[in-house]
């Protein structure tokens, strides 16, 4: 299985340089509060005390899930694919947003149940049309899924090569929030009642009805419970690719903004994996979607923003990202108290 070199980002002397430098800038200490240390953050992931954000992208994975079978999701299969053109077309949600905080959007076709028309401006990193249903059997084969750890990889080998430095990742496939349920009762020790929510959009009966899914297709897993079986056993190609991407994202020091509910658990089975990725990371919001929550505290996670979304796409993470940058900015625009000759007042 492909291997990932990711760097710790602890250095004592460089993070008592950059403490000094935030805390000697014009402003009492610590008065701008989680943007100080946001900052400190991100100087010590580009090992700088002047760090730059450069080149966002917003890569977002497709793919469908044969879990749909079981009447999981209100959204119909066709959507994975309707929706990808939607994108590249700049009408849907997280098209705007990307141009509002001027993301490049790359789409990727992971695993949709589709004929693609790849002249659009979609990427083929197609696995096959959509996994297996996992109520009795594995989503993918354990090469699918090294397969996938090595696509997402190289789809961010591609936004590094066009200058990026700070990533966010997002989803598209019906049936998805149900695997990711799935990864956190599995990868956690959270019982699968306080994983499983609504979905696109599921009534109290859909929520009991995809509860009890899960739970058959917990108790039907006679598996080792290592993180990658569990992976390939309820995973979607899109979340293993994503997986992949922000593991190689660490692995090249970039800063790793996590979107919703299933970004969070893509981001859960990396540090299962590799627990140093999240000091890459930086959470963007807490998402309406039930679960969200208790997994973001169980990973000792603090998001940067709460606005009762739950869409998906890398949205979240996109809409968080000028704090991300005023936190830069701070640390670059603001003056010193010896450079602006004001006295130190706290």
């Amino acid at each position: 299985m492909i291997k990932f070199n990711i760097s710790d980002t602890d250095d004592d002397h460089l993070h008592r340089i950059v403490c000094e430098k935030i805390d000697n800038l014009t402003k009492p200490r610590g008065s701008l509060g989680r943007l100080e240390t946001l900052a400190a953050q991100i100087c010590m992931i580009q090992r700088s005390t002047s760090p730059v954000l450069k080149n966002p992208f917003n890569i977002l994975f497709a793919a469908d899930h044969g879990i749909l079978d079981e009447g999981v999701s209100v959204s119909p299969k066709e959507v994975t694919w309707q929706q990808s053109y939607h994108f590249m077309k700049g009408g849907a949600g997280i098209s705007y947003l990307c141009r509002q905080h001027g993301f490049r959007l790359m789409v990727v076709d992971a695993g949709i149940d589709h004929d693609m028309d790849y002249g659009s401006g979609i990427i083929n990193m197609k696995i096959r049309r959509g996994t297996d249903n996992f109520i009795d059997r594995a989503a993918m084969t354990d090469s699918e899924m090294e397969l996938c750890l090595e696509r997402g990889a190289a789809c961010t080998d591609m936004a590094a090569a066009e200058g990026c430095n700070i990533i966010s990742f997002g989803e598209m496939g019906s049936g998805n929030t149900t695997a990711s349920a799935a990864w956190m009762a599995s990868l956690t020790d959270i019982p699968p009642e306080r994983c499983v929510g609504a979905g696109a959009g599921l009534d109290s009966n859909g929520i009991s009805h995809k509860l009890n899914v899960l739970r058959r297709a917990l108790d039907n897993y006679p598996g080792d419970h290592s993180v990658t079986e569990i992976m390939a056993r309820f995973g979607g190609f899109e979340m293993v690719m994503a997986t992949g991407a922000m593991l190689r994202a660490a692995e090249l020091r970039m800063t790793i903004l996590v979107d919703g509910f299933i970004m969070t658990n893509c981001i859960l089975a990396a540090s299962k994996l590799y627990p140093q990725v999240l000091k890459y990371a930086i959470f963007g919001h807490c998402g309406d979607e039930s679960g969200h929550r208790l997994l973001l505290d169980w990973l000792g996670a603090s998001p940067l923003l709460s606005l009762g979304m739950r869409l998906g796409e890398g949205s979240g993470a996109v809409c968080a990202f000028p704090v991300v940058d005023s936190a830069v900015r701070m640390i670059n625009e603001m003056d010193s108290f010896g450079g602006a000759s004001v006295t130190k007042y706290f």
